[in-house]
């Protein structure tokens, strides 16, 4: 390893000009010779302790209120003018078709929708922005993305809202046996 630092210090040593030594930058000139120490007695900082997959397990303070398929059925045949069904699928699964009654604002752009004017919001979407205290209920493909489209609600500060646990894919399946039966 010395030969190694030797050698290095020769590289970077610059030549005699005029008397003076020219260095590469960065680089001092000692005109004596010099030896390259590393305090290895310093203790090296200690690592941040990661938590264990079992310590780490963040506590969710609520969770919205479930609804399923035979409480929302009925709300989906007469909506009520101060309830929503809110689909938080991206557009182009929208396309697979929605549940009735429901409008689409999709997860990506909930945070930003919710905290706009409601100006703004009805150029956006074309209907009005639900108000804070009136009942809001998402719903996904899933199940997944509902659930965080009511936590992303909560910290907005809409106090009554629900989940459709079941999502698209439940109300898919329950609409084919209802048909299915009443055939």
């Amino acid at each position: 390893m010395s030969m190694l630092r030797v050698s290095t210090m020769r590289a970077f040593r610059g030549a005699p000009v005029n008397g003076l030594r020219i260095a590469a930058p960065g680089i001092q000139v000692v005109q004596s010779p010099h030896i390259v120490r590393f305090n290895s007695t310093e203790p090296k900082p200690k690592p941040r302790p990661v938590p264990k997959e079992k310590d780490f397990n963040p506590v969710r303070d609520w969770d919205a209120k479930v609804i399923r398929y035979d409480e929302l059925k009925p709300k989906t045949k007469s909506p009520a003018p101060n309830s929503w069904l809110i689909d938080v699928r991206e557009p182009d699964e929208v396309m697979q078709g929605m549940i009735p009654s429901a409008v689409n604002i999709p997860l990506t752009i909930l945070p930003e929708s919710l905290n706009a004017s409601p100006a703004t919001f009805r150029e956006k979407f074309g209907f009005e922005k639900p108000e804070r205290n009136q009942e809001v209920t998402f719903y996904c493909r899933s199940g997944k993305r509902s659930s965080s489209a009511s936590d992303i609600a909560k910290r907005n500060g809409y106090t009554h809202i629900l989940n459709y646990e079941g999502s698209w894919l439940d109300w898919v399946e329950r609409e084919a046996k209802a048909q299915g039966k009443s055939s």
